[in-house]
């Protein structure tokens, strides 16, 4: 007669038939060749290009020293003939915010006017406001406005195009010749003016 199995040995068995299966299943014995298992990444995702602000939309950026109240969006650039020298006659551009009543009044205009400039002649701001509000000019890359003359020729040098900028002031031109003349924000607002010289 056989002697019956303890409940040791019956456990033993089991464990290692649990054992061979588990084995099987990852793969099989310690004999066959070793694989390297496949890893598949997610692919790195692709940095997006932060857009350049445009000039004079939101709030303009502490840095720039145009602070509260903010100009409202540009509506129009002004020009007139501000000096007539012996020598060149000297353009002048006014960036014209509006209509807003109500920044108008806060920022001193008192008379009624819903557009204006973005600060007071001699407010500390106005610089920096007229610079944010225009951006950089396409042919100087400086704060202001792309100054040309007839819609062809950048104003760069008298002998080039007849005018040139004004090396103290970006919303000024010299020009030694009669012709249109455009102070211009990028391609979307510009002041035009008429010159008999």
């Amino acid at each position: 007669m056989k002697p019956k199995p303890s409940i040791l040995s019956v456990c033993a068995s089991l464990c290692a038939a649990c054992a061979l299966v588990a084995l099987a299943a990852c793969g099989g014995s310690s004999s066959s060749t070793p694989t390297t298992p496949v890893v598949t990444l997610a692919p790195t995702p692709k940095p997006t290009a932060t857009p350049t602000p445009e000039p004079g939309v939101g709030i303009p950026p502490a840095s720039s020293g145009c602070g509260q109240p903010y100009p409202p969006p540009l509506s129009e650039i002004r020009m007139k003939i501000h000096v007539k020298a012996p020598e060149y006659w000297t353009l002048d551009a006014t960036p014209i915010v509006g209509p807003n009543l109500e920044y108008c009044t806060a920022i001193g205009y008192y008379d009624g006017r819903d557009r204006c400039p973005v600060r007071l002649e001699g407010d500390p701001q106005r610089i920096p406001c007229e610079a944010w509000i225009l951006g950089n000019a396409e042919d100087t890359g400086r704060p202001g406005p792309t100054w040309s003359r007839d819609f062809n020729y950048w104003c760069t040098t008298f002998d080039a195009s007849g005018c040139q900028h004004n090396p103290d002031n970006p919303l000024s031109l010299f020009i030694t010749m009669g012709g249109q003349y455009q102070a211009c924000r990028g391609e979307d607002i510009c002041g035009n003016l008429e010159v008999d010289r």
